[in-house]
C-alpha cells in the first residue's frame, strides 16, 4: 500500500492542491481513482452512501499526506447531489475535478424479466447519480470558469442481461458528449471512460444493497421460471460489431 501511494509515483504532481470530488470512492474503481488523484497531489472529498467504506478510504488516504474529506450522501436524488457539492465547496472554497463513479448492476436476466420497481432501482443507481451530480457541480464550476468532470461509462452498453444498467451508462456517453460541447466555452472538459469487467478485491458493499439494511432479490429462482436461462454470451461476427468507440478521447 505505500509503495502505491509513494508520491514520488505520482510524476509531476500534476493535481497539487486541487480539489477532487470522487463518487463511490469506498470502493473499487472510485477507491483507485481517489488514490491515484490523492499521489497526484490533489485533496480529495471521499463521497459515499456507506459509512465503513467511506471511512477506510479517508483514513487510508490520510495516513499516506493525502488531505481528504468524507462525505456521506445519497446520489441518487439532486438533493443529496447539491449537499455533497455544498460541503466541498464550504470545506475547500471550489471544486476542481469530479469523478461521476457511482453506478453498478444490480439485477443480471433477460429485460422481459425486470419490475417497474426494478427498472427504476437500476435508473436511479447508475444514471440518476451522474445525471445530479452534473447539474449541482457545473455552476460552481462555470463560476471558476475552470473544471473537469470524469463520468465512468462501461462496456455494457454492447452486453446482454443488464439492459437497465446498459441503457444509464448508454445515457452518461451521451449526457457526456453534449455537456462537453455545451461548457466548453466556461473552460469546463467532460469527458467519460468506459471500462470492461472490473474486479473488486476491496468490496465492503455488496452488488444486492439498493438502500441501507435492504438487499434485492438476486433475480433467480422465480422470476426465472419459464424463460431459458442463457448458458454463455454469443460472440458477435467481426462484420455485426459496433465500429464507434465506447469511451471519448480527451477534448
Amino acid at each position: 500500500m505505500a509503495v502505491e501511494l509513494d508520491a514520488r509515483a505520482a510524476g509531476a504532481r500534476r493535481l497539487a492542491g486541487k480539489v477532487c470530488v470522487v463518487t463511490g470512492a469506498g470502493q473499487g474503481i472510485g477507491r483507485a481513482a481517489a488514490r491515484r488523484l490523492g499521489q497526484e497531489g490533489g485533496k480529495i472529498v471521499v463521497a459515499d452512501r456507506v459509512d465503513e467504506s467511506a471511512t477506510r478510504t479517508v483514513d487510508e488516504l490520510r495516513e499516506h499526506g493525502v488531505e481528504a474529506l468524507k462525505v456521506l450522501a445519497d446520489l441518487s436524488t439532486f438533493a443529496g447531489a447539491q449537499n455533497l457539492m455544498s460541503q466541498a465547496r464550504d470545506a475547500y472554497g471550489r471544486i476542481d475535478v469530479l469523478v461521476n463513479n457511482v453506478g453498478g448492476t444490480i439485477w443480471i436476466k433477460p429485460y422481459h424479466l425486470y419490475s417497474e420497481e426494478e427498472v427504476k432501482r437500476e435508473l436511479e443507481r447508475s444514471l440518476h447519480p451522474t445525471l445530479w451530480c452534473c447539474l449541482a457541480a457545473l455552476p460552481i464550476m462555470m463560476e471558476q470558469k475552470a473544471g473537469s468532470i470524469v463520468n465512468v461509462g462501461s462496456q455494457s452498453i454492447r452486453g446482454l442481461y443488464r439492459a437497465p444498467y446498459a441503457t444509464s451508462k448508454g445515457g452518461i456517453l451521451a449526457l457526456t458528449k453534449v455537456l462537453a460541447m455545451e461548457y466548453g466555452r466556461y473552460g469546463i472538459r467532460i469527458n467519460t471512460m468506459s471500462p470492461g469487467g472490473t474486479d473488486i478485491p476491496d468490496r465492503v458493499t455488496p452488488r444486492q444493497l439498493i438502500a441501507p439494511g435492504i438487499m434485492a432479490d438476486d433475480g433467480d429462482g422465480r422470476r426465472w421460471a419459464g424463460a431459458e436461462r442463457p448458458k454463455s454470451r454469443p460472440r458477435p461476427s467481426r462484420s455485426s460489431r459496433p465500429t464507434t468507440r465506447a469511451s471519448l478521447r480527451g477534448r
